[in-house]
């Protein structure tokens, strides 16, 4: 059986335009018009993939969408036809994988339903019978990034919850560390050929990664901004 997504938006034409469009492509697709049938399909589990819809009628997409990022990691496609930036800017905050506005191109919401299914799936760590794989881990200031087991951890051992992206994103730079990077080459870095537009707020994603491994997140001294050209990751790294 395909992989399911969950399509919510509060008009049913839309859904179904959606439905048919995943469905000839071998995808399972089930179906919300507000937020609490939402809550109900996502907590019967086995959802894959949401797309979902800013404004919910009387509910509230962005509220949801925080909801959705709090309770695990499935990737989040926002499609709305609210066309201010603030509202994408805000979706990757809280964790959307992209963005799509309405009126849209079934190919390119398939392109993008794909390009985060890759993203998502290449992220997945391998699973091996070896009893004594050797894992590769780099420490920085407090912190012991494990790339093997795709985790995160503090002095104390206590585990920090990271997302894909977020993931991605540090592995990225301690394998960069005192090094300049423009956003285009994080963009680059990060998804390679999977361009979307909505990747333009790099910032969005690295003030996300930031709330969670610096000390002080108004006076970061670990991903340091470069004015006018992107970002440093200052932080000493080491290799055990």
């Amino acid at each position: 059986m395909g992989i399911e997504i969950l399509v919510i938006d509060d008009e049913p034409e839309i859904r179904q335009l959606l439905r048919t469009c995943f469905e000839r492509e071998g995808y399972v697709v089930s179906e919300a018009g507000d937020a609490i049938g939402a809550r109900t399909a996502l907590e019967r589990g086995g959802v894959g993939l949401v797309t979902l819809d800013l404004t919910l009628g009387s509910d509230d997409g962005l509220i949801l969408a925080r909801e959705i990022r709090a309770g695990g990691d499935v990737p989040i496609i926002m499609v709305s036809g609210k066309g201010d930036s603030v509202d994408r800017i805000v979706g990757l905050e809280l964790g959307a994988d992209d963005y799509i506005s309405k009126p849209f191109v079934l190919r390119e919401v398939l392109a993008r339903v794909r390009a985060v299914l890759r993203r998502r799936e290449a992220g997945k760590p391998v699973a091996s019978t070896a009893a004594n794989v050797q894992h590769e881990i780099f420490s920085f200031g407090e912190w012991s990034l494990d790339v093997t087991s795709r985790e995160l951890k503090d002095a104390a051992g206590n585990t920090c919850e990271l997302t894909t992206a977020e993931f991605n994103l540090l592995e990225m730079f301690v394998r960069r560390p005192q090094r300049v990077l423009s956003r285009d080459e994080i963009m680059d870095l990060l998804k390679g050929h999977d361009y979307s537009p909505f990747d333009r707020s790099i910032d969005a994603l690295v003030s996300r990664l930031r709330k969670k491994i610096e000390a002080d997140v108004s006076k970061p001294d670990q991903i340091k901004s470069v004015r006018g050209v992107g970002y440093m990751f200052a932080a000493d790294v080491r290799r055990p």
